[in-house]
């Protein structure tokens, strides 16, 4: 698509200097395309601005009005003051009091038109007021059409020095400079069924709509013209990862496995129980990949305990009993141990040595051991991210695994994928992904779902609870050691601060130990231990010689202790709905009745109380992660921001997940039947590249 003006850099619209191209660019917007597919951040109709006289307290109002007077005004609070403005339409006066905005008195002036939107309180003998509004100075733009009042106008995030005025006039003059029709990537068929305008049509309806308009639809992106470009984002995305699945597919790799009779018993005989339906299901799609000439890309979705490691470590012997090395990728020292003891045990007596290569370790150790994986001498290495290190190579790399795929950034996983000759790549997961999130994040992945838990577990009962009742979980915890069992409390932070009034693991394993179960065995584990010392932490409780395990969130994944049947977290209300899952994941493995007090510090918001009764009625991941979903959004799924790589633009998942579901299937169907336009290939190998050049495994 080339002389596309859509793809005119912004330094070169007039009004955007070098320091509104800089703000512009650290918000990701560096193109006239970028600037168009930024939506409004909500809109208001200024054509029937509400009269002040009108106001009415408790209410949200947007007013138009004149500053008369304004000014800081001191408090007998020290360090607090108030910016105060009066401000008079042709029906009365208002106060507007901005608390702690000093800096005001250099924005806002006498006998300025201001737009304002905020909420109205009564004050007492100060009256009515709008307390912190967002407010809006008009200026004559001197260039025809009025764009900042008079009718439906759009509000935009301030962006540093581009403030919500100067976003939208920038705006209306890039929608200027397109004169001429522009390269549309949707396909005209579908843009007619659903009767969604053309492109630039499109980005005008939705930066400067018609009066008819709806504002609630615009507000919930509903109108056709916003649902169309909803539409391409997710469609050039779709198509990406379409492609993407194709070219693997294309892929041959060196390394595809044979499997036999005789395979199959030697893999029986190294497991010391019996399988899941939900883990023989899994194995059978790992291993018809495996077979496969190209290289796998699978999702191993499982819910907490449901056994992933064992199916990693079946897809493990596969590649080992063929000749081939495993990689198995932990995102913390702790669970890499805990694999490595476990993978060890599992292949006692057989030919295969396992080797682990972590951070800690001294440069000769590492150097001897990655000179054995070269050789080819270890066949299984477990690690965290020293895996990628570019020192480490491999003599016959086809397996990696990534364990608890989330936490590690997409440029770390495609590095170790790197390691071999088009290895197959093993994704896992105990954070369900809701449907909506596994179409953008998987798109070119198979994905295998595990549901079931192994037998034998009991639920897990979920109690939450004010602090004020800690004396009576007290008396949970002293019960549940009296009867053998163990325990872990969880803390958010590790250390007190001044600034927090948050309980820390290190005080409150002190306090525990000295005043309230000095007849206990103690212990604290956190990520700033050393490794030797956490190391023997975890095996002091394994093996059960200590009560009480006061800890942070470095217990969440992968530790592994059936005999902890209660967990205490404090502070809950500060924790998000899927990391609760996962804590409370770390007990209920072994035949004993657990609890889970979920502690929290009053006042609490309402999301806070809707997560915690969440996690207390529920113990399936799937359905607590759409309920997550729904609570939190989208955020930020493929740990690509820390790279600077923006993610869709237009598109929410959750809230159009309509579009997202139609553009999957119609990338699919294009790819698959060979249909795929030319021209919308290179835009689409473009965008890839631009927005979302490292999302991608292999």
């Amino acid at each position: 698509m080339r002389d596309d003006p859509l793809q005119t850099p912004l330094q070169f619209l007039k009004g955007v200097g070098p320091r509104k191209a800089a703000d512009l660019e650290k918000a990701g917007l560096r193109t006239v395309e970028d600037l168009l597919v930024c939506f409004p951040r909500r809109y208001e109709d200024r054509s029937r601005f509400q009269p002040i006289a009108s106001l009415r307290p408790g209410a949200t109002a947007a007013i138009l009005g004149t500053i008369i007077s304004c000014g800081v005004a001191s408090t007998r609070r020290p360090g607090f003051s108030l910016f105060t403005a009066l401000v008079q339409d042709e029906s009365g006066q208002v106060k507007v009091v901005w608390p702690n905005q000093k800096f005001l008195k250099d924005v806002l002036k006498p006998h300025q038109r201001v737009v304002l939107f905020g909420r109205t309180e009564y004050w007492g003998s100060r009256g009515l007021q709008l307390t912190a509004p967002e407010y809006e100075v008009l200026q004559d733009d001197g260039e025809g059409e009025p764009l900042h009042t008079g009718r439906i106008v759009p509000i935009y995030e301030r962006t540093g020095s581009v403030t919500p005025n100067v976003h939208r006039t920038l705006t209306h003059r890039a929608l200027e400079t397109l004169t001429a029709p522009l390269p549309d990537v949707v396909p005209a068929t579908l843009a007619s069924r659903h009767g969604w305008p053309d492109r630039r049509t499109a980005f005008r309806q939705t930066h400067f709509p018609d009066p008819e308009t709806a504002i609630e639809a615009l507000n919930t992106a509903a109108t056709a013209a916003q649902r169309r470009i909803i539409f391409e984002d997710f469609f050039v995305y779709q198509t990406g990862l379409a492609l993407r699945r194709r070219e693997n597919a294309a892929v041959r790799k060196p390394h595809v496995v044979r499997v036999d009779d005789a395979l199959r018993q030697r893999v029986r005989d190294v497991l010391p129980f019996k399988l899941t339906a939900g883990q023989r299901e899994a194995v059978r799609e790992i291993v018809a990949d495996m077979q496969r000439a190209w290289p796998m890309q699978r999702l191993l979705q499982g819910d907490v305990g449901s056994g992933k490691t064992v199916v990693a470590f079946l897809a493990a012997m596969v590649a080992l009993e063929n000749g081939f090395q495993v990689a198995v990728m932990a995102p913390t020292e702790l669970l890499a141990e805990q694999h490595l003891h476990t993978f060890q045990r599992w292949l006692f007596g057989t030919r295969f040595r396992v080797g682990l290569l972590v951070g800690r370790q001294g440069d000769g150790a590492r150097r001897r051991l990655t000179e054995e994986i070269a050789a080819g001498e270890v066949q299984l290495v477990i690690g965290t991210h020293a895996l990628v290190q570019e020192a480490v190579r491999f003599r016959a790399l086809a397996l990696t695994v990534v364990d608890e795929q989330h936490r590690f950034g997409v440029l770390q996983r495609g590095l170790l994928a790197e390691k071999g000759l088009h290895p197959d790549v093993l994704l896992m997961t105990a954070t369900p992904i809701p449907r909506t999130l596994a179409l953008t994040a998987c798109g070119d992945m198979d994905v295998s779902v595990m549901r079931d838990r192994p037998p034998g577990r009991q639920p897990v009962q979920t109690l939450v609870r004010p602090e004020s009742r800690r004396d009576e979980i007290y008396g949970l915890i002293r019960a549940a050691v009296a009867a053998g069992r163990q325990v872990y409390v969880v803390y958010p932070i590790i250390e007190s601060s001044e600034k927090t009034d948050l309980k820390a693991a290190t005080t409150m394993a002190a306090h525990l130990t000295e005043s309230v179960f000095p007849e206990l065995t103690v212990a604290l584990l956190h990520g700033r231990l050393k490794a030797d010392e956490k190391e023997d932490v975890m095996a002091r409780f394994a093996a059960g010689r200590i009560d009480v395990l006061v800890s942070t969130t470095v217990i969440e994944v992968g530790v592994d202790v059936p005999n902890a049947t209660v967990m205490v977290v404090e502070h809950a209300e500060r924790f998000g709905l899927a990391q609760l899952h996962q804590l409370r994941g770390r007990i209920g493995r072994g035949a004993h009745a657990s609890t889970c007090v979920l502690l929290y510090a009053a006042p609490w918001s309402e999301e806070s109380r809707a997560r915690l009764t969440a996690v207390a009625d529920s113990e399936d991941g799937f359905a607590l992660a759409e309920q997550d979903l729904a609570l939190r959004g989208p955020g930020d799924l493929f740990g690509t921001r820390q790279s600077g790589v923006p993610w869709l633009r237009a598109g929410d998942p959750v809230r159009d997940a309509d579009l997202l579901g139609l553009a999957h299937d119609e990338a699919r169907r294009l790819v698959d039947a060979g249909e795929v336009p030319p021209a919308l290939e290179a835009h689409v190998r473009r965008v890839w590249h631009q927005q979302f050049g490292l999302v991608t495994v292999g």
